[in-house]
């Protein structure tokens, strides 16, 4: 992406060949507004917002320039994504070289699992010495973003075992099938050291889960059994899981709660 941006934004590339001279290109047009990519995918779960680019191919200008588009495809907006901003319309600021179609994902995960397109294309450009794409084939005219479901659970969270305790972020749940989930981080406030721990559970599909007996390898062997409990709240999506050391005197008890992110 960044010699394209070079190619586009800089106009010079400057090319040597073994016993050549350096030779500078100049890219003469025609000028144009493209998306800088054709496609890119995430799961409903990112809860970050997302900047699609376009970007102008030519001298920066002295005015603002708006980029008119069209939206279609199979997802449906408002229930599978939103658009921020105005919709329909983004703008590259004078003298600059990128605007932004920003989507913000809705998560409806469902347990099934499928995707959805957003398809993107670019119909109108304000300024006249601009073209829409790049070329008698117009590329970079349209752009497709994939919506992948997630699972009910699936997605990142943020961890915290009380008041006092700074929440742990980015602690991700992942699943294949929506029964069996993998957590990457349960080591909240738990031990002196701060490196993630993972675990697996079991979606019992009434709320509740399961922490099957398993070994943690980055504990010591004696001490690596570990198991546990977990309750969802369907509402709020707020986990709380209780884990139990099973191989550390009287067997204790880790207690933290999960938020989504």
């Amino acid at each position: 992406m960044k010699l394209q941006r070079i190619y586009y934004l800089l106009f010079i590339i400057t090319i040597c060949l073994p016993g050549c001279e350096t030779e500078p290109i100049l890219f003469k047009g025609p000028y144009h507004v493209r998306f800088t990519n054709a496609a890119e995918t995430q799961k409903e779960s990112y809860s970050k917002t997302i900047q699609l680019e376009v970007h102008l191919a030519a001298p920066g200008r002295e005015q603002d320039i708006t980029v008119q588009y069209a939206i279609a495809g199979s997802a449906r907006e408002n229930i599978d994504y939103r658009i921020l901003g105005t919709r329909g319309s983004l703008v590259i600021p004078k003298g600059q070289y990128f605007g932004y179609i920003e989507l913000q994902l809705i998560n409806n995960a469902n347990n099934i699992l499928r995707s959805q397109d957003v398809e993107l294309t670019l119909t109108s450009v304000s300024d006249g010495e601009l073209t829409v794409g790049q070329g008698k084939g117009a590329i970079g005219k349209s752009f497709t973003y994939t919506i992948l479901d997630d699972c009910v659970l699936g997605g990142f969270y943020y961890g915290t075992r009380s008041a006092f305790t700074i929440p742990v972020r980015d602690i991700a749940i992942t699943s294949q099938d929506c029964e069996n989930y993998r957590l990457s981080n349960w080591n909240i406030d738990v031990f002196q050291f701060s490196d993630p721990l993972s675990l697996t559970f079991v979606d019992n599909f009434d709320n509740t889960l399961t922490i099957p007996d398993q070994e943690q390898p980055e504990l010591p062997t004696e001490l690596a059994t570990i198991r546990g409990t977990g309750i969802v709240n369907p509402v709020t999506r707020q986990i709380t899981f209780t884990i139990t050391l099973a191989d550390f005197t009287g067997q204790p008890t880790v207690t933290f709660n999960l938020f989504p992110d």
